[in-house]
């Protein structure tokens, strides 16, 4: 699953990636210093893996992981192609997910490309370039179909559609927010509207971050649930420490973990991801599916004959397993269970497939 990071320029993106995904990329003062986007592959932290790792012994550990890709800075006028403004659209259309990294840090040594910090306005300049580009790709299918509609009848619900879709945008809605029925969802999805995406705002401040003024205004425009602040100043110089020297500068900040394993995780989230697991003395691996995956699906996740050949799915949830210590004890206290392909798996099952192709 693949993440964009988005903002205007000198917000910290770059930064923030860095930190991220250990790579070394450029994070200069100056606009558009990013301008091909920058790949990296995360590790999802989970601590049920080391608990399960401590049970089996397992040779090798595999932890569940995320794309996240540094896209390049923003600037009014983008759905017009200002700036890099096609190439930054193209890329955020690519990802399925979006991190809106927003400045909240004063620095007369880091320029703004609109002179002052003013979260809610940057905010806004990137949503109405997202909104613009997408009233574009909209009103460009409604001149593509109108014509053929008038003999189509598919087209003709097509064109309804988006004529009233046409008018949401408009009124300056996100796609995100109009209501369709099921057997509308196609005419919707194949358009890939870019404020139809799940998006996280994430305040970047300097180190006192919870009481900073403009944390507090994004907080409170956008809403708690969709807002995490941090400095990424300080996650990049944690991730530049080894595990101890880490540790030691986390206590002295009497911070229990970096704020960048709760980005990842509310990432996971927001792309509505669950982990499942496979544990034996050989591997214990995280594996990521869609909630609302059932067991063939997820059985495909790790190979597809799993999926085609699917019989039944062997499975019994982490925590009953930390609580009762083994598998021998699920079993003799009826926690280990055989479910068919009609099962749902949930967050934290240890599942071991039966297959034949």
């Amino acid at each position: 699953m693949r993440c964009g990071i988005l903002g205007l320029p000198n917000a910290g993106k770059s930064t923030l990636f860095q930190a991220l995904t250990m790579q070394k990329v450029p994070a200069e003062n100056y606009p558009f210093c990013t301008i091909e986007p920058n790949v990296g592959v995360v590790q999802v932290p989970d601590k049920r893996m080391d608990q399960l790792s401590s049970i089996f012994k397992p040779e090798k550990v595999v932890y569940p992981v995320m794309e996240f890709v540094d896209i390049a800075g923003l600037v009014k006028g983008a759905h017009k192609g200002e700036g890099l403004g096609h190439k930054f659209l193209s890329h955020v259309r690519e990802s399925k997910a979006l991190i809106h990294v927003v400045r909240c840090f004063e620095d007369k040594d880091i320029g703004h490309v609109y002179q002052d910090v003013n979260p809610l306005r940057d905010i806004e300049i990137i949503e109405s370039e997202l909104l613009l580009a997408d009233l574009a790709t909209v009103q460009n299918r409604i001149d593509k179909i109108k014509k053929p509609s008038m003999e189509n009848k598919e087209m003709k619900k097509e064109l309804l559609l988006l004529e009233k879709l046409l008018d949401f945008l408009n009124q300056g809605h996100p796609a995100v927010q109009f209501q369709t029925e099921i057997h509308e969802e196609f005419f919707i999805q194949r358009l890939h509207l870019l404020t139809r995406k799940s998006m996280l705002y994430v305040c970047n401040a300097d180190e006192n971050h919870v009481k900073n003024p403009y944390v507090q205004q994004v907080r409170e425009k956008m809403g708690e649930n969709r807002v995490l602040s941090l400095s990424g100043k300080l996650e990049a110089e944690l991730a530049e420490l080894d595990e101890p020297d880490r540790l030691q500068y986390l206590e002295s900040l009497q911070m229990e973990e970096p704020a960048l394993n709760r980005l990842i995780r509310s990432t996971y989230a927001l792309l509505d991801l669950i982990t499942f697991f496979t544990a034996s003395s050989k591997e214990v691996r995280g594996w990521t599916v869609k909630k609302g995956s059932t067991a063939p699906q997820a059985g495909g996740v790790i190979h597809s004959d799993f999926e085609k050949g699917f019989i039944r799915a062997e499975t019994y949830s982490v925590e009953d397993l930390f609580r009762l210590g083994s598998s021998s004890a699920l079993k003799s206290k009826g926690f280990y269970r055989l479910e068919g392909k009609n099962y749902c798996v949930q967050d934290g099952d240890v599942l071991h497939f039966r297959f034949n192709v």
